[in-house]
């Protein structure tokens, strides 16, 4: 039996892509077992078991770039997430294993390195995070999601232009059906509004300001606040019908299929899946990502006529016009629909899924 541990963690943009590659490897081999290691608290110990994977945590949390009294206790954390992650890898005995980004899958993966297990790195932003650029060159095979990452990366030899998976269970749904999914009207435009799994409040304070006059224009709104501004959105929203607002919305691929425009952050599995169902985005860069990775995410789409960016400090000046000019602007959607589409790469989780196998078949040698 091939045996496959994934790593990786803290936001949905670093989990979704390994249940994505875990979903492209079990319809090669049903029989793999996987599991996944990552942290208490975050969304991978909710989404993993919920995908049908096996789930564990070790104790590590990432380092605050500002002065924080957090990071004392960093180097204690690391040194016991490197304890945990031998002791898991020694027990579960991968073939492989593979780390999706995050301050998780550092030990995970460096362990397993030094161990002798194959090692594979799936990066989904086109600027590399941390563990990535350190992990880089230990590791046997990097696959990455934007071709302008290898310069950011020592080692050539073992890169690979792969594409940035999205997950298994995601369908491109009929609007009609994904419109009565969220007892919203056919023939009526709606707005995507989300800002990542944790949701963005830059996005939800400025969409409160002008919701009033979105609902006015006859323009329906599904809405992933995030827990924290959830309920201050629905106090606002409680007597407008129009209007559907979610902590989170796990089946997100009625809301891709529902609507005609997206507004959200610039994430890499984010740009993924807007990728894959063919819709038209205004992006709005987080702003304190790494080395602003998310505005060079969006910059590549906007570059190429496929979508719009707004800075999030312009928000409340820009957000207002760019929704009313391009939501009644068919020519300008369906162009974006047709450019962000040759961005989509639907064949990524099976394209790493083999490569992971192949690794897998030599540690079996």
């Amino acid at each position: 039996m091939v045996k496959i541990m994934i790593s990786g963690g803290g936001t949905g943009g670093h989990i979704f892509p390994g249940i994505a590659i875990a979903d492209s490897i079990k319809k090669i081999k049903p029989d793999a077992r996987i599991i996944f290691v990552g942290t208490k608290g975050k969304i991978e110990e909710r989404v993993v078991p919920k995908a049908g994977y096996e789930f564990k945590a070790i104790w590590i949390s990432g380092f605050m770039r500002s002065l924080d009294i957090k990071n004392l206790l960093f180097p204690f954390k690391l040194i016991v997430s490197l304890i945990q992650s031998f002791l898991l890898v020694k027990k579960f005995k991968p073939n492989v294993v593979v780390g999706t980004g995050g301050y998780v899958s550092g030990p995970v993966v460096f362990v397993a390195s030094l161990l002798g297990i194959p090692t594979l790195i799936q990066e989904q932003n086109s600027y590399p995070g941390v563990t990535t650029r350190f992990l880089s060159s230990l590791v046997d095979e990097v696959h990455i999601s934007f071709d302008a990452t290898r310069k950011y990366l020592k080692r050539k030899d073992n890169v690979f232009l792969s594409g940035n998976p999205v997950r298994s269970t995601l369908k491109i749904y009929q609007k009609d059906e994904a419109l009565k999914f969220f007892n919203l009207e056919t023939g009526k435009k709606t707005l995507f509004v989300f800002g990542g799994s944790a949701g963005a409040r830059s996005i939800n304070n400025a969409m409160l300001e002008i919701i009033d006059e979105i609902v006015d224009k006859g323009i329906q709104v599904i809405w992933q606040t995030g827990a924290l501004d959830f309920e201050r959105v629905m106090e606002k929203c409680k007597d407008k019908k129009s209007v559907k607002v979610f902590k989170f919305i796990d089946e997100i691929d009625y809301a891709y299929s529902a609507c005609d425009l997206v507004i959200c952050r610039a994430g890499a599995t984010t740009i993924a899946e807007i990728t894959y169902f063919g819709l038209p985005a205004i992006f709005v860069p987080y702003p304190f990502a790494t080395a602003n990775h998310q505005y060079e995410n969006a910059k590549v789409l906007f570059e190429a006529g496929a979508s719009e960016i707004i800075l999030d400090d312009k928000l409340k000046a820009e957000l207002r016009e760019k929704i009313f000019k391009l939501i009644d602007d068919e020519r300008r959607l369906n162009e974006m629909r047709e450019k962000v589409k040759a961005f989509s790469n639907p064949n990524a989780g099976e394209t790493i899924a083999k490569a992971i196998l192949k690794l897998a078949e030599r540690r079996n040698v």
